[in-house]
């Protein structure tokens, strides 16, 4: 008879087996995730103000190209017109891609006349239909910029029009488990991908952290300086806070659909982390 640590153990084995890996469209990436990743894992493609979404679309196609289930980002505030929307969508669905994650983004002033994701999946109307999945932002920390309450109404008025939800990152699993109850408790039952950096140098994460301000995640940083300087050489490594989740994991209830790793583009080391850590985790017969 199966334990309660082997069930544990095996709910996190199942969501490791198909994760998602987000990537910075920079150059040379493409062929990194040719070279490392396999073709069961999602790949997501951010956007940023600085490329704009061409380069995320162009990414998009060739990593379709090579026979990967590719989710690229729709930032809204990066969205010009109801035209640049349906030239972008075109694109993807042509490239055979049929999933997309519509964050707000962070542009500011935005390109256009989209201000946050709802007012994008409004826009898309019936092409929505035409992707198997379409994602939205969880908070599970309080954003820099957009109060709790805000963050709680958009997530009401997005989840009619998506399927899925991804977690912005965080650090403290007891705060990711009680975000996930109170977004069950207010009647949201979209499958959850549960937000995790991947195997990043602590260096690099703490800029990325502090830059976009990853609530009291980022205030913790913040007044841990002297202690984080000391562990600027090593990597961060998602075990321990895998590790805290299990349990909601292996909840039914919680609906975690799986891991989104937030691979800052170190794909090679993260793929690596995880086969070893589903070696670990292999379940006894």
């Amino acid at each position: 008879m199966a334990t309660t640590l082997d069930l544990t153990r095996q709910a996190l084995a199942e969501r490791l087996e198909r994760p998602r890996y987000e990537i910075l469209p920079l150059d040379g990436i493409v062929e990194q995730v040719v070279a490392h990743v396999p073709t069961a894992a999602r790949v997501t493609v951010t956007a940023s103000p600085a490329k704009g979404l061409g380069a995320t679309v162009d990414v998009a196609e060739r990593l379709a190209a090579h026979g990967y289930t590719v989710v690229p980002h729709l930032s809204a505030r990066l969205v010009h017109d109801p035209a640049h929307l349906e030239e972008l969508t075109g694109r993807l669905l042509a490239a055979g891609v049929r999933e997309v994650f519509v964050p707000a983004g962070d542009a500011d002033p935005p390109a256009g006349e989209f201000h946050g994701a709802a007012d994008l999946l409004r826009a898309m109307g019936d092409i929505r239909a035409s992707f198997d999945e379409v994602g939205i932002t969880g908070y599970p920390e309080s954003h820099h910029l957009i109060s709790d309450e805000e963050t709680i109404q958009a997530m009401f008025a997005k989840a009619p029009m998506a399927t899925c939800i991804i977690s912005q990152i965080c650090f403290d699993a007891g705060v990711i488990e009680d975000w996930v109850r109170q977004v069950r408790t207010r009647g949201t039952d979209l499958p959850i991908w549960i937000g995790l950096p991947g195997i990043v140098d602590y260096a690099r994460l703490v800029r990325i952290s502090m830059k976009i301000g990853l609530g009291e995640s980022a205030r913790f940083l913040g007044h841990h300086r002297s202690w984080m300087r000391r562990l600027i050489t090593r990597q961060f490594k998602p075990d321990a806070l895998m590790r805290g989740l299990a349990g909601t994991v292996a909840d039914p209830d919680a609906r975690i659909a799986g891991f989104h790793f937030y691979t800052f583009n170190e794909v090679e080391r993260t793929e690596r982390w995880r086969r070893a850590t589903l070696a670990r985790l292999a379940v006894p017969a």
